[in-house]
């Protein structure tokens, strides 16, 4: 179907016709008419079938014709940044785009001046609870990959956002793209939506398992690969490279990315030009100069990115992600070997997917089958539109046997269907004090009506949950989150109100509470608060590993600095107590400045598990200064010191000089070190000796010298000269 076909505007056309997009496909044709007179739908097609393009469509026809605004709801902070990009091309239309991930404590009014919003679910919900008053005004919902709803973690946010937009504005139109699911007719339904369902892909998929340097493929078809039996993987890997195309492997831990790649290395930088490998060196320098520390992960990356290959998983900065993203985008890297958390993540297809692991540890159950609709997602990275006349997903399998219960338990058999995961208790707790504390429910009748408005119960009567509801009421009632207004109506407490708002479990909010109570009556150090905050659910411990014997004599060494007593040596909770003691280690390392390698290597952790271990400790840290204001006042200074240093990982002497821009741990240290204490000392010093410290340079010497109000001029040519 030609665009011009559709009731568009000409101006939507010629934003289109810019991105050389003239004609629909298939599952877009059928979809758009619907989307387009506001129908709520949920599109269930494959990746990269144009599902994002339906979505941004009904938003600019929408919002064309009726004044109002436009959410675009996505799981991942790494996805939102990539909607965002799509979504600018239409600001050629007057819409003002705008981007929404970060701070979950406050209700971001700048967001009222956009009229099309990407965020992710925490963020959506968020706004929801701070109530903002643009609600009445969202005239189309998008919710991103809502087979989520499926996921413990994620799941009952989306299906709260989305039962409450319902609820507030019946007449927002929400539009739920998807992976193909089993029982997508189910959330069709329970959105009063209409269902399009597709198994089309712009570039053929075919699917097969290797075995015996054979590939058997889903069209009938056998394929021999030539290498050594013994390198299965090498064989599949050098096939597709030699023969223009690029390689995604998919494996099951991360240290298997890892050995993986630097095994590939040697391969696949064989089959590189001289012109490929110049390209790649001037690659890796330009993403070196924005590192502010080099680790042994960053090393092991740059070498293996050297050759070709990439390794990409969640222990990876957001940088180091980038780049490799982008590498491989640019078909400078030719082969990534990856953790399945890509495949759920941004668009970067492959024109052959290897999944070398179908099995995956969990500690409870050991090895376990991992989902098919995982398989199916993986499988899908295969087949670059534009690049590929098709893609290949191919498993691989050590034996006869093995080949066919692949054959017959992934490439042939359905998806599994999804659902609803508002059920537990830790979900419960969250999102049922939220809604009492927004006055979204008031009445033990209205919770019950609210929770029958949800999948859930589409799925579930709600008769079976009902006891679960009333223990968490109790449990609100029982820690003072909320109180009886009379035998019927519930109103929230200061403290469940900011509990809410801080968008934390109440569970940690309890514990805080009871740290910060007892640190009136105690000396605490900086450990005693990150301690405390490290003991709460919303932190995920470190593993505790046979070999960190330290972690229990750092108990004994700091057993007086605690605010939450340390259980005794013989109850379950003892080990667990131990793993928070070492998450609370490692941020105490971090501000320190112990560097980031060394962090890395005691930790056994990757500079991602870092950034984010201190992101939400930085966050626990700042709803225990919000508590504090109303349980220990005397501390509030104390722990805002500490977000600071959380944040740029440095000792309090530095917190004057890392309050300038572009300067952070590492630099504010060697500034620190030549003199340099307080901004103060930077007045009247000249450009050249702030360039001439380690690790400054000219270019934040001059953004120093701008910062504090002084002029460079004279200075600037006087720089340039000595440098010559």
């Amino acid at each position: 179907m030609k665009l011009e076909e559709l009731p568009l505007h000409k101006d939507i056309i010629d934003i289109l016709a810019e991105q050389e997009i003239s004609e629909l496909y298939p599952p877009q044709a059928k979809a758009l008419p619907y989307a387009l007179q506001g129908d709520n739908m949920v599109l269930s097609i494959p990746t990269a079938s144009g599902k994002s393009l339906v979505a941004y469509l009904a938003i600019v026809h929408r919002l064309l014709n009726e004044k109002g605004k436009a959410l675009y709801v996505v799981p991942l902070k790494a996805l939102a940044r990539e909607k965002y990009e799509d979504l600018k091309f239409f600001e050629k239309l007057g819409f003002k785009i705008g981007l929404s991930t970060g701070d979950l404590d406050e209700s971001d009014p700048r967001l009222s001046r956009f009229d099309i919003i990407v965020c992710t679910s925490e963020k959506a919900d968020s706004i929801l609870r701070h109530g903002i008053k643009w609600i009445d005004k969202v005239r189309v919902l998008v919710i991103d990959e809502i087979h989520l709803i499926h996921d413990p973690n994620r799941g009952p946010t989306l299906e709260v956002i989305i039962s409450r937009f319902k609820a507030l504005n019946p007449k927002t139109q929400i539009i739920a793209l998807s992976a193909t699911i089993k029982n997508a007719v189910d959330l069709s339904e329970w959105l009063e939506g209409k269902l399009i369902q597709s198994d089309w892909r712009p570039v053929t998929l075919r699917e097969g398992v290797f075995y015996n340097n054979e590939i058997k493929y889903d069209t009938g078809k056998n394929v021999k690969i030539n290498g050594p039996k013994s390198k299965s993987l090498d064989g599949l890997v050098k096939d597709s490279i030699v023969n223009g195309g690029s390689v995604l492997i998919f494996v099951n831990t991360r240290r298997s990315t890892v050995s993986v790649a630097q095994k590939l290395s040697s391969l696949i930088d064989k089959t590189l030009s001289e012109e490929e490998k110049k390209n790649l060196e001037k690659f890796n320098r330009s993403t070196k100069r924005g590192l502010s520390e080099l680790t042994s992960v960053d090393e092991k990356l740059f070498f293996c990115m050297q050759k070709g290959v990439a390794f990409h998983n969640a222990g990876l900065s957001s940088s180091q992600r980038r780049a490799v993203e982008q590498g491989f985008k640019d078909r400078l890297i030719k082969c990534i070997v990856a953790t399945p958390t890509l495949a759920a993540g941004i668009n970067i297809p492959a024109q052959r997917v290897i999944i070398r692991d179908l099995w995956r540890y969990d500690p409870n159950f050991g090895m376990y089958p991992i989902p098919i609709l995982e398989y199916k997602q993986q499988a899908g990275r295969a087949g670059r539109p534009r690049y590929d006349k098709f893609g290949e997903a191919i498993c691989i399998a050590k034996n006869e046997e093995q080949k066919e219960q692949i054959f017959n338990s992934y490439i042939l058999a359905d998806t599994e269907p999804i659902y609803s995961k508002l059920g537990s208790q830790a979900a419960l707790r969250m999102h049922l004090l939220s809604a009492i504390a927004t006055n979204f429910v008031d009445s033990i009748d209205s919770i019950y009506r609210f929770i029958d408005s949800t999948f859930y119960a589409y799925q579930s009567e709600v008769n079976t949950l009902k006891d679960e509801i009333d223990n968490t009421v109790e449990f609100m009632l029982e820690n003072g989150f909320i109180e009886r207004l009379n035998e019927d109506k519930f109103m929230p407490t200061l403290f469940g109100n900011r509990t809410s708002s801080l968008y934390i479990d109440p569970l940690s909010a309890v514990s805080l509470r009871k740290a910060l109570e007892k640190s009136n009556d105690k000396d605490t150090s900086p450990l005693s608060f990150i301690h405390a905050v490290c003991s709460t659910p919303d932190v995920r411990s470190l593993y505790l590993r046979s070999s960190d014997t330290w972690v229990e004599e750092k108990l004994e060494k700091s057993k007086d600095e605690f605010l939450l007593e340390p259980p005794v040596t013989s109850s379950e909770e003892y080990e667990w107590f131990l793993s928070d003691l070492k998450t609370a280690s490692l941020i105490e390392d971090w501000i320190n400045e112990v560097s980031e390698d060394m962090v890395v290597t005691k930790y056994n952790v990757g500079p991602g598990d870092i950034h984010n271990i201190v992101e939400t400790v930085g966050w626990l840290l700042h709803a225990a200064r919000e508590f504090a204001r109303m349980y220990n006042f005397e501390c509030v200074s104390d722990i805002g010191d500490l977000i600071i240093r959380v944040r740029n990982g440095c000792k309090k002497e530095l917190l004057n000089l890392i309050s300038l821009n572009n300067v952070g741990r590492v630099r504010a240290r060697a500034l620190f070190n030549e003199g340099f204490r307080t901004i103060g000392d930077l007045r009247g010093v000249p450009l050249k000796r702030i360039a001439e410290v380690k690790t400054v340079g000219e270019g934040v010497a001059k953004s120093i010298k701008s910062q504090i109000g002084e002029s460079i001029k004279g200075e600037d040519k006087e720089l340039s000269e000595f440098n010559k």
